[in-house]
């Protein structure tokens, strides 16, 4: 069994979308980023490449290449699960978190799960997904 850890953060700007596990959140402020800035695929496919010993997402989709300007995350994840399984690896299960203040998202975390099980190819046992706010530390 091996284990993977995956962090992404990106900035809120006023006029962009907010796309969070698959799902557009409605929201005044959204993230800013060469892809959709899917903060939370990005943490996973960086958890699932650190788990399979293969090199960052930053290595795998860099953000200097046109191709990846703007693409859906989900795609990332798709090609992501394929060079994992491609090792010889499967996902045993996968405990994401969000920290984010506002917008709320608990209400949007059963499509989430809903979406990256089925992009991932698991079943939706496998996925936790939690909201934290953060406690307006920052």
């Amino acid at each position: 069994m091996r284990v993977g850890i995956g962090y992404d953060v990106h900035p809120l700007e006023t006029g962009n979308l907010l796309k969070i596990g698959g799902v557009t959140i409605p929201h005044h402020k959204g993230a800013s980023g060469h892809s959709d800035a899917d903060a939370l695929i990005h943490a996973i496919i960086d958890a699932l490449l650190g788990a399979a010993g293969l090199p960052d997402i930053g290595n795998q989709f860099p953000d200097n290449d046109p191709q990846y300007k703007g693409i859906d995350s989900g795609i990332l994840l798709t090609e992501t699960i394929e060079k994992v399984r491609s090792e010889g690896f499967e996902i045993g299960n996968v405990d994401a978190f969000v920290s984010l203040q506002s917008p709320k998202i608990a209400t949007f975390i059963p499509e989430m799960v809903h979406i990256l099980s089925g992009l991932m190819q698991i079943s939706t046992k496998q996925l936790s997904i939690k909201a934290k706010t953060g406690e307006n530390l920052g």
